[in-house]
């Protein structure tokens, strides 16, 4: 094969990576927008931050997060939503209160973690149920409805975080607002985006909750 021949060869090799790289960073482009379209869209005015305005739901769900952050100081996302909680409740927005968050680990215990500093800010101990196999929102919002047998909630983190359980609880037939907790300044906008992504593929590939179980009534 003479030099020139050589050259033609890769450069048509080239060019056809090329195109299929534009392809796939077009469609990736897409999937991120669209399916953050969507999300926003759907949860448009389902979202409150104030407690006079949200109407009145019988059970709250508070989306775990860990106490701590890496250097170990304490997570602003967790104190907020634990405020928000205890406005939402003296306000009597909500009867009872369903915690779901990461207990994988034997030494982590997200919802007791809540719980105990619910109960340290006056919170009735006897309204708290803990669900303990909230690994993922997605896993949280399913198992609110099968193991806790809700089809209505007021979700309570983040605002971004709200509208994307608001879309879940939408896809598992589960009526759902979300109560604002104070946003973060430093909010990592392209975690939040990616896992809107992926939502969409989790329900294209048919994803389950890695845990569901027995159930349990809210009483």
């Amino acid at each position: 094969m003479g030099f020139k021949s050589l050259i033609l060869k890769y450069k048509k090799t080239f060019l056809r990576l090329s195109i299929l790289g534009i392809l796939i960073l077009s469609c990736s482009v897409f999937a991120y927008v669209y399916c953050n379209y969507q999300i926003i869209n759907y949860s448009k005015n389902k979202t409150y931050q104030n407690v006079e305005e949200i109407p009145f739901r019988r059970v709250g769900l508070l989306l775990g997060t860990g106490k701590y952050l890496k250097n170990n100081r304490l997570n602003p996302y967790y104190q907020n939503r634990i405020l928000a909680c205890v406005d939402l409740i003296k306000g009597k927005k909500i009867k009872f209160l369903v915690i779901s968050g990461d207990n994988s680990r034997k030494n982590y215990n997200e919802p007791q973690m809540m719980k105990d500093d619910l109960i340290k800010n006056g919170v009735d101990s006897t309204i708290i149920f803990l669900d303990y196999a909230g690994f993922r929102t997605f896993d949280s919002v399913i198992r609110l409805r099968e193991i806790f047998g809700q089809d209505s909630v007021t979700f309570i983190s983040q605002k971004f975080h709200n509208e994307r359980a608001i879309f879940i609880g939408n896809k598992e037939g589960v009526d759902g607002i979300g109560f604002n907790a104070k946003d973060v300044l430093k909010v990592n906008l392209l975690r939040e985006r990616l896992a809107r992504v992926k939502v969409f593929v989790d329900y294209m590939i048919g994803t389950k909750p890695k845990f569901l179980g027995k159930k349990i009534i809210l009483e």
